[in-house]
């Protein structure tokens, strides 16, 4: 295999041999040994743009097809793998997106670096993942938002799962992972664990989404956490910012941290309610500001944040996801 010995001799594959690549996970022509050894070293000697072309045609090429209306809903998926083991950030966030009234449509998977993914947080609660087209619709349709669990849509994600999990570290996998919403939403928040990730994420979306906003935490976080400054970029913009852009403190990394599954359930539960520390609350206002800003780039971001933290202190959000308030009596 000549991909194999070019990632060993460190050398940076064409888009079309990734992409090919792809097509032999896909159709079980590479071993176990030889997959565990590539996605090693090619983390170790970091990603180029033309690879992560080749390997997001390659995996779009296996999606399990899916016609929901996209044209108006948000993604919110960062990467994961910054190790960072804070509370579920972008789940969170997108609960009170759509409980403002956007459709969000998110895209996510299990934990593979982490301790809790939004699958698992979700399964937790007792959420039942779906690739019924109709199933999803309805979800939408009454609460703003449903959830495709990446393995579902991705068979070739599913053939690896079981060899990232063993592994333990980041992969280009999750590189990947926000770029793969098997419909393709117009408007996009997607956080990277690193700043050379981010740049390549502003490259791929710009023909790809009406809106983004790419983020970059400078300290290691896949998202806003208001620990440090944070690099945010759009389609047409580049900009750092900071917990004193949203008009608060600067927060200790303590925290926001999440730990197990139950923790970080618990965690969500109570951000929903409106019962969250004042820190989890600013740090989800945060990013909800930054989901906002892509339907509304014309308002003031900490304009979009007071009013997402107001939202999220009323506890309405409770109301109106029916089914996190049946999880939250289990709790």
């Amino acid at each position: 295999m000549n991909f194999l010995k070019k990632i060993l001799n460190q050398e940076n594959l064409a888009s079309v041999e990734a992409e090919n690549l792809i097509h032999l996970i896909a159709q079980d022509g590479i071993t176990d040994v030889e997959l565990a050894s590539v996605l090693t070293l090619i983390q170790f000697r970091g990603l180029t743009l033309k690879e992560m072309i080749g390997f997001r045609d390659g995996l779009q090429h296996y999606i399990t097809p899916l016609n929901l209306d996209a044209s108006n809903a948000i993604d919110v998926c960062g990467t994961g793998g910054d190790g960072k083991d804070t509370f579920n950030i972008s789940t969170t966030t997108a609960f009170i997106l759509s409980a403002m009234g956007h459709k969000v449509i998110k895209h996510g998977n299990y934990g593979v670096s982490s301790v809790c993914g939004s699958s698992n947080v979700l399964e937790y609660l007792g959420y039942q993942f779906s690739s019924d087209e109709k199933v999803l619709q309805n979800e939408l349709e009454d609460n703003n938002i449903c959830f495709l669990h990446a393995p579902l849509f991705h068979p070739v994600l599913k053939k690896v799962g079981s060899i990232r999990k063993q592994l333990n570290v980041r992969t280009f996998f999750n590189a990947l992972g926000p770029l793969l919403n098997p419909v393709q939403p117009a408007f996009q928040l997607s956080g990277t664990f690193n700043l050379e990730l981010a740049k390549m994420y502003q490259h791929l979306l710009k023909d790809k989404r009406k809106e983004f906003k790419v983020v970059y935490s400078l300290d290691g976080y896949d998202e806003i956490t208001l620990t440090g400054e944070t690099r945010v970029f759009g389609k047409l913009s580049d900009e750092v910012l900071n917990a004193r852009s949203f008009g608060v403190k600067t927060l200790l990394s303590t925290e926001i941290i999440g730990g197990e599954i139950d923790k970080s359930a618990k965690i969500l539960l109570d951000i929903i309610e409106g019962k969250g520390s004042n820190a989890q609350m600013n740090v989800v206002a945060g990013n909800v500001a930054m989901g906002l800003s892509c339907f509304y780039p014309k308002i003031e971001l900490r304009e979009l944040f007071n009013e997402a933290l107001l939202f999220i202190k009323s506890g309405k959000a409770l109301i109106h996801h029916k089914v996190l308030n049946q999880f939250s009596k289990t709790l």
